[in-house]
């Protein structure tokens, strides 16, 4: 199959990664509130949104591999609408994965290529999306290349709280998402643990899968209490590196 969706209801929602509004600025993952004698009144009004949304998602880690829908039950948001989505630039993102896939990440935070972008069909025109990404851990190795290849090289470091990328077209109608493929180039990946731009915190050397999340809501604030449909397409996982180790 070329995607493979499952849910999480809203009593399983605490599990995901916390979120990062592209519209929003970042956070560390802590639930620390800052300071309010230091910030205008519009940061301490987003500041708010992200701590709320942090505090409701507990800010923990979900397996890469999703669970089968045939047995979970449509929750009612859903039952007008089947979502469909294909990944674009399948065939170089094969090609890449072939030979293992290489991703560079920097302090200052870089853009993914190949870019992740998906066509998204089977929307409810009228109704209102709001669609975003994360990137977790494949599995608890750290990898190394030696003769020409990629290979297991012990366990692997801590991994900081995922964020989510929310696309900051979010939310829009099914009917602008599904008009045009939906692009994530402006998310960047890092190996700052110190990062305060939002950008996506990776290990050097350890192996990652992207993940694209669609959910039904009309404001970001019900994120935490939304229905998540969840599409993990192999060929997008990758080695994060700080510079390229094989020379094709």
């Amino acid at each position: 199959m070329a995607y493979h969706p499952f849910q999480v209801h809203g009593a399983d929602a605490s599990s995901l990664p916390g979120f990062v509004p592209s519209a929003q600025p970042s956070f560390i993952p802590t639930l620390t509130l800052l300071d309010a004698a230091s910030f205008s009144d519009l940061r301490l009004e987003r500041t708010a949104t992200d701590a709320r949304l942090r505090a409701a998602l507990e800010l923990r880690s979900r397996s890469v591999h999703p669970r089968s829908m045939k047995s979970v039950k449509q929750p009612e948001q859903w039952l007008d609408d089947e979502p469909k989505v294909t990944l674009e630039s399948k065939d170089l993102w094969s090609e890449f994965h072939k030979m293992g896939t290489e991703m560079v990440i920097t302090k200052s935070g870089r853009r993914m290529f190949p870019p992740f972008k998906v066509c998204v069909d089977g929307l409810n025109e009228s109704a209102k999306y709001i669609l975003l990404m994360d990137i977790v851990a494949v599995d608890d190795c750290r990898y190394k290349f030696h003769n020409f290849r990629w290979t297991l090289a012990g366990k692997a470091d801590p991994e900081m709280p995922k964020r989510m990328y929310i696309h900051p077209d979010s939310p829009s109608k099914g009917e602008q998402w599904m008009s045009k493929p939906v692009a994530f180039q402006k998310l960047k990946l890092t190996n700052n643990i110190s990062d305060k731009h939002g950008f996506t915190i990776l290990n050097s050397m350890h192996k990652y899968q992207p993940r694209f999340h669609i959910v039904r809501a009309n404001d970001i604030m019900k994120l935490p209490y939304s229905t998540f449909r969840t599409y993990v397409f192999p060929e997008t996982e990758f080695i994060a590196v700080t510079a390229y180790q094989n020379e094709k």
